[in-house]
C-alpha cells in the first residue's frame, strides 16, 4: 500500500476519533438546557465531560496537522476556501472551553451554560456543513485555489449534512449521559434518545444517500443505519453501554461514508481536472516517511493514556456535591 493511501486512512480514523469521542461532548453541551431542570442537574451534567473534553480536542488538532503534514495543498485549499466557517467552529471550540472552565467559579452560571449551549451547537452543524461540501464538490480554479463565496457553503446537500451531524451528535451526548449519570436525569436522558431516534435516522441516512459514492460507501451506508436503529433498541431495553457503542459505531460509519465517498480525491472540484487527489495534494515521499514512523512509535503511547483516562473517570455520576 503507497504511504498516499495510508496517511489518507489514517487521516479518517483520525477524523473518526475525533467525532466519536468529541461527538458526545457537543450533544452534552446541546442537551444542557433541555435535561438540567436546576443547578445540580446543569453541574452534574457538565461533569460528565469535565475530565476528558480536552482531551478529546485533541483528536482535532492532531488531524490538522497531518492534513498540513501529509497533503498541505489539500489543507490549504480547506482552510483558505473554508476560512470563515472554520474560524467560526474554533471561536465556538474557545467559548465552549472557556464556559466549562469558569461556569464554577462564577456566582451566576447563566451565561456560561449559554456559551456551552451554542459553542457545542456551533461545530456540531458546521461540521456537517464543511465535510458535505468536501465530498460534494466545491468551485476551484487550476492553482486549486476556492472561487466560490460563502454562499456557495450554503446549499441544501451541505445544510443536511449540517442538520445530519447536529441530531447525530445529539443522540450520541443523550446515550452518553443515559451511560454516566443516575436517578432521573438519567431517565430524561434516555427519554431524549428515543425521542430523537427517529429524525436521526432519517436525516442521517437522507445526506449519506445524497452524497455516497462507490460500492464500499454503501457498506459503511448500511453500518450506519444498524448502528442508530441498534442505539435505539439498546436504549429502550435499558442497556445503556450497548446503546453508546452502537452510536459509536454510526458515527464511526457516517465518517467512513465520508472519506469513502471521497477517495481518491482529498478536495474534488466540479471541474474534475481541478480536483486534488491524494497524488497531486501530496508531500515528498521522505516526509510521508518520516511522519509514519513517528504515527508508528507514538500513536500507541497516546491511545493507551487516553483509554486509562476513561477508565479512571468510568463511574457514574449522581449529582452529589
Amino acid at each position: 500500500m503507497e504511504l498516499t493511501t495510508i496517511w489518507f486512512v489514517l487521516i479518517a480514523v483520525l477524523w473518526t476519533g475525533y467525532f466519536v469521542l468529541e461527538g458526545f461532548d457537543f450533544g452534552v453541551g446541546i442537551l444542557l438546557p433541555f435535561l438540567g431542570r436546576d443547578e445540580t442537574d446543569r453541574r452534574t451534567i457538565a461533569r460528565t465531560i469535565g475530565p476528558v473534553w480536552d482531551g478529546n480536542e485533541v483528536w482535532l488538532l492532531v488531524a490538522g496537522g497531518a492534513t498540513f503534514a501529509a497533503f498541505p495543498e489539500w489543507y490549504a485549499t480547506l482552510f483558505s476556501g473554508f476560512y470563515l466557517p472554520l474560524f467560526l467552529i474554533l471561536l465556538a471550540l474557545i467559548m465552549r472551553g472557556v464556559a466549562l472552565e469558569y461556569r464554577d467559579k462564577s456566582d451566576s452560571t447563566k451565561g456560561w451554560d449559554r456559551a456551552f449551549f451554542w459553542g457545542s451547537l456551533g461545530p456540531a452543524l458546521l461540521w456537517g456543513v464543511a465535510f458535505a461540501n468536501i465530498v460534494r464538490g466545491v468551485p476551484l480554479d487550476a492553482d486549486h485555489e476556492y472561487t466560490g463565496t460563502l454562499l456557495t457553503l450554503l446549499n441544501p446537500v451541505a445544510l443536511l449534512g449540517g442538520a445530519a451531524t447536529l441530531l447525530l451528535f445529539t443522540q450520541h451526548g443523550a446515550v452518553f449521559l443515559a451511560l454516566r449519570t443516575t436517578g432521573e436525569l438519567r431517565k430524561r436522558a434516555v427519554r431524549a434518545a428515543r425521542v430523537l431516534a427517529p429524525a436521526t435516522v432519517l436525516v442521517v441516512m437522507a445526506f449519506l444517500v445524497a452524497i455516497r459514492s462507490g460500492t464500499v460507501s454503501w457498506a459503511a451506508v448500511g453500518l450506519a443505519f444498524a448502528g442508530i436503529v441498534g442505539t435505539l433498541v439498546a436504549t429502550v431495553i435499558g442497556r445503556d453501554g450497548w446503546a453508546f457503542t452502537a452510536s459509536a459505531v454510526a458515527i464511526a460509519a457516517v465518517t467512513a461514508t465520508l472519506f469513502t465517498s471521497l477517495w481518491p480525491n482529498v478536495m474534488p472540484a466540479l471541474d474534475p481536472a481541478n480536483s486534488l487527489t491524494v497524488t497531486n495534494a501530496a508531500s515528498s515521499p521522505y516526509t510521508l516517511t518520516v511522519m509514519t514512523w513517528v504515527a508508528v512509535i507514538f500513536t500507541p503511547l497516546v491511545l493507551a493514556y487516553q483509554g486509562w483516562t476513561y477508565w479512571v473517570f468510568r463511574r457514574r455520576l449522581t449529582g452529589a456535591g
